[in-house]
């Protein structure tokens, strides 16, 4: 109904309930973007200059900049906020180093702060960006205090393989699943307890939000966390959409629905094939798509590709659904298709999909299925989900002493 008030209460709408009493008589630093804002849609800097007794002092900007307006893979220098005159450190610069914040950047903080929107990916980097905050609070005694927010996928599912050894990177920082069913606070407590980090660590829980949730019950406002995570929906296919960015491929940025977008100018016969052959898939429709990028991957040009309409989302799996398409895309024009070899995160090898995928087998599995002649697809896909079932048991039983919100 219009004008109620958000079944859920994020950490941040709680610190300001409260006052901001944990903070007085400190001096603080916070990461933060366009998403770090209250129920009424007030920017966390506002609000804590605003607050008594608190001392903002520096500002730390992830990826696509403080205010979200950086594309991504592009470098952002610190610099100063033009509205507060505070100093951005940013944590996303032209260089690998600057992921993680130096230990003069924390120079005079009482308290760094952590309030970025996640999207419940392994691979959207704002976890990454607080596990090396966390591991720079803890070597100079820094502490360091998560105002959790809901992961708009729930709290339940867990999918995909994990990072192998040797395949970490920005995107695969920890190893994880790929959907990984936790709010950034619970991954702040499990990266302190399996790296063992020294670090005063204080976390503001969200209120009303149970691991059933999707986003559109929260009755949050979706403020875009990254310029080409306009929608919920956007966030819904992620977990599968992220691995186009691994091949020649468009991802569909450059569009206005990036990631639901994908395909190439040479696909259009084979778009259509891919809808008759998984018209079956749970949870979603899909039909063949046009679109023309104004950026990015092929710019300019027509694409042909599968748009997936999600109409369960309890039900639809965005990782099986863009691997499978992705493998049919591959058997259909193996000459035409390609891999990304350009660096990828700062990383020239091992190649984008394997960092995506956290290891070189999924791609290997595709690249030989690309040969099968005759192709069992559903046989093919059991068996790599089985594999991913291994990682995925695992680490379930991983979260669970670092679950703030109770598994019904």
């Amino acid at each position: 109904m219009i004008g109620s008030a958000p079944r859920v209460a994020t950490g941040l709408d709680r610190l300001v309930d409260e006052g901001f009493d944990r903070l007085r008589g400190r001096k603080v630093g916070l990461i933060a973007n366009q998403s770090t804002v209250d129920r009424r849609l007030r920017h966390a800097i506002d609000l804590f200059h605003g607050a008594s007794g608190v001392e903002l002092v520096r500002l730390f900007g992830p990826e696509h900049g403080l205010r979200g307006e950086v594309q991504d893979m592009e470098g952002v220098g610190s610099e100063t906020d033009s509205r507060t005159g505070l100093p951005i450190v940013s944590l996303y610069g032209a260089t690998p180093d600057t992921l993680k914040p130096r230990a003069e950047d924390l120079d005079g903080l009482d308290c760094l702060i952590f309030d970025l929107q996640d999207v419940g990916s392994r691979y959207y980097t704002f976890a990454a960006t607080m596990f090396y905050a966390m591991e720079t609070a803890s070597s100079v005694g820094c502490s360091f205090l998560v105002l959790d927010r809901p992961n708009p996928l729930g709290g339940i599912g867990v999918e995909g393989p994990s990072i192998q050894d040797g395949f970490e990177s920005f995107v695969g920082a920890y190893p994880m699943p790929i959907r990984h069913g936790m709010t950034v606070a619970e991954l702040a407590r499990l990266f302190q307890e399996e790296r063992q980090l020294d670090l005063n660590l204080d976390i503001v829980t969200c209120s009303g939000w149970t691991r059933e949730m999707l986003w559109p019950e929260t009755g949050l406002s979706w403020v875009p966390p990254s310029p080409n995570m306009p929608t919920f929906d956007t966030a819904l296919v992620y977990p599968g959409g992220c691995l186009i960015e691994g091949t020649n491929l468009s991802e569909g940025r450059g569009t206005t629905r990036p990631f639901e977008n994908w395909g190439a100018p040479w696909m259009e016969g084979a778009s259509s094939r891919m809808v008759e052959t998984l018209n079956d898939l749970p949870g979603v429709l899909l039909r063949p798509n046009v679109f023309r990028p104004v950026f990015h991957k092929h710019a300019g040009m027509t694409c042909f590709g599968v748009q997936p309409h999600v109409v369960d989302p309890q039900e639809f799996s965005a990782l099986k659904t863009y691997v499978l398409m992705l493998v049919l895309g591959v058997r259909d024009d193996p000459e035409r298709f390609a891999w990304r070899t350009e660096p990828y995160e700062f990383i020239d090898a091992p190649i984008a999909i394997d960092l995506l995928f956290g290891s070189s087998e999924e791609r290997l599995r595709i690249e030989a299925a690309a040969q099968e002649q005759p192709f069992d697809l559903k046989g093919w896909i059991e068996d790599l989900s089985e594999r991913w079932r291994r990682d995925e048991q695992a680490f379930q039983e991983r979260r669970t002493p670092n679950l703030i919100y109770p598994l019904s």
